[in-house]
């Protein structure tokens, strides 16, 4: 993919990742409990929800990225029961790259497994918040695989948050936007979001203990 595009198209999602970050308008609860809350709007993007989940990790900021951050052979394959293979597939500077993630079956075999293709982008911003932001794109090197079904991430993104005060502690806000592609029931869809993002927070903290003690 051409850098300069890439770096256009990545920005512009960065920027309206960072805008569901602020509007605090519109979301409605949709799971609570053990510090993790989880809520959803209609997206604009596509015929589906975005859903954002926010709550706190005990690590440093820089522990909990190194737990989601996108690298080959990253922990993230490691902990992430959502994630069965990440690789990249372009590095297009240090902090853009495009990526192919596969996930396993879901809720009772009746999500077969999916594969997604992104263009990822790293920020850092000033209060030393770490965010990955991203988006579905086509790669020449990477058409649908057989066994996947091919899904696809609208802007979705993760913001690992330093907590004033508190060095050993980040708030994690998580967006969810995704187009899992094929005929499935929308309250499958529905009910299996919150729920794999709730678990997503309880084995992300699992995990930068498990990394990071």
């Amino acid at each position: 993919m051409d850098s300069a595009l890439a770096a256009q198209i990545s920005e512009a999602v960065a920027e309206k990742v960072l805008q569901y970050r602020r509007d605090t308008s519109g979301w409605k609860i949709c799971r609570e409990g053990n510090g993790v809350s989880v809520s959803w709007r209609p997206s604009v993007e596509f015929p589906g929800n975005l859903y954002r989940g926010e709550g706190i990790i005990y690590g440093t900021p820089e522990e909990v990225w190194d737990c989601v951050k996108p690298a080959a052979g990253g922990l993230r394959e490691k902990w992430d029961e959502n994630v069965t293979g990440f690789e990249i597939i372009q590095s297009i500077t240090d902090t853009l790259l495009i990526s192919r993630t596969s996930t396993p079956s879901a809720a009772m075999k009746l999500i077969s497994p999916r594969d997604f293709v992104d263009l990822v982008l790293v920020k850092r911003y000033e209060d030393g918040t770490i965010s990955s932001n991203a988006t579905h794109v086509e790669h020449p090197s990477c058409p649908p695989k057989p066994g996947f079904v091919r899904g696809f991430n609208h802007p979705c993104g993760c913001f690992c948050e330093p907590l004033p005060g508190e060095p050993n502690k980040t708030n994690m806000v998580t967006f969810f936007q995704t187009d899992l592609s094929g005929y499935l029931p929308r309250n499958v869809v529905d009910s299996f979001f919150p729920r794999s993002m709730a678990g997503f927070y309880s084995n992300l903290q699992k995990a930068v203990k498990k990394f990071h003690e």
